[in-house]
């Protein structure tokens, strides 16, 4: 059985941890390398790291920070913001970053993850999904969920999927930072459909909801922010507690 993965995401903001409700009202939550390696201490699985207002601002995704965490940490990390061509991508992943992750790119240039895959392999990619609920459907939204799109989540996804993403790391916006726990209906339904790995995020509030998410959608992997950053839910109790409810992880 393949190990369920928990995976604390830090938010970048010129150059600091940052945490908002439905991706606003952001408030400092410390030094991203500093996190990162006390997250690997812990025992995370893998950690996101994202550019938040790298894509808005029309920056590059910050190579110092990469070259700074692949020194400080030994578990997988990923990279996302500001990646719009195969070379944003090729810089980070020669930094030390193991995965690249794409999301309003992706919409923009579909094409985009046809050819990072083709370029590093299916496995380096991820895509991210900004989702949220409008007059009844799943939609996809872009620039860290400030511009919402007329593409249904699903559609989008299945998409993403045949154009060679290796991952895909779906926010439900509706949920994110309400730590109301993860949207598992809509995971579960497009996890059911996907042959890759999905990775839950949006919601995390007890250590409930991260067993609910892997036992009623079944995901690879759950993201989380907050509740980590601010000491709420350690990850060393967290697993031993996903343990006990015969959820297999890697303590």
């Amino acid at each position: 059985m393949v190990s369920k993965r928990i995976i604390p995401c830090l938010d970048v903001k010129d150059g600091r941890t940052v945490k908002g409700i439905n991706f606003v009202d952001l408030r400092d939550a410390g030094d991203p390398v500093e996190l990162a390696w006390q997250y690997s201490r812990q025992g995370a699985d893998e950690l996101v790291f994202l550019d938040i207002t790298a894509t808005n601002e029309r920056r590059k995704t910050m190579v110092e920070l990469v070259k700074s965490v692949a020194r400080q940490v030994n578990i997988p990390f990923t990279i996302g913001g500001g990646i719009n061509e195969i070379a944003d991508a090729d810089v980070l992943l020669n930094s030390g970053a193991d995965k690249i992750s794409i999301n309003s790119a992706a919409v923009r240039n579909p094409e985009l993850i046809n050819e990072l895959a083709n370029a590093f392999g299916k496995q380096f990619v991820v895509v991210a999904v900004d989702t949220k609920r409008v007059n009844g459907k799943n939609l996809v939204h872009l620039n860290g969920g400030r511009i919402a799109t007329e593409i249904e989540t699903e559609v989008w996804i299945k998409e993403v999927e045949s154009r060679g993403a290796g991952e895909i790391l779906l926010t439900s916006m509706d949920h994110d930072g309400t730590k109301a726990g993860f949207d598992n209906g809509l995971l579960g339904k497009i996890n059911s459909t996907l042959s890759i790995p999905i990775i839950a995020s949006g919601g995390a509030g007890t250590i409930q909801h991260f067993a609910d998410t892997f036992l009623e959608a079944n995901v690879d992997a759950a993201l989380a922010a907050s509740v980590f950053h601010y000491g709420e839910i350690l990850i060393p109790d967290l697993k031993r507690e996903l343990r006990k409810q015969n959820i297999e992880v890697r303590l």
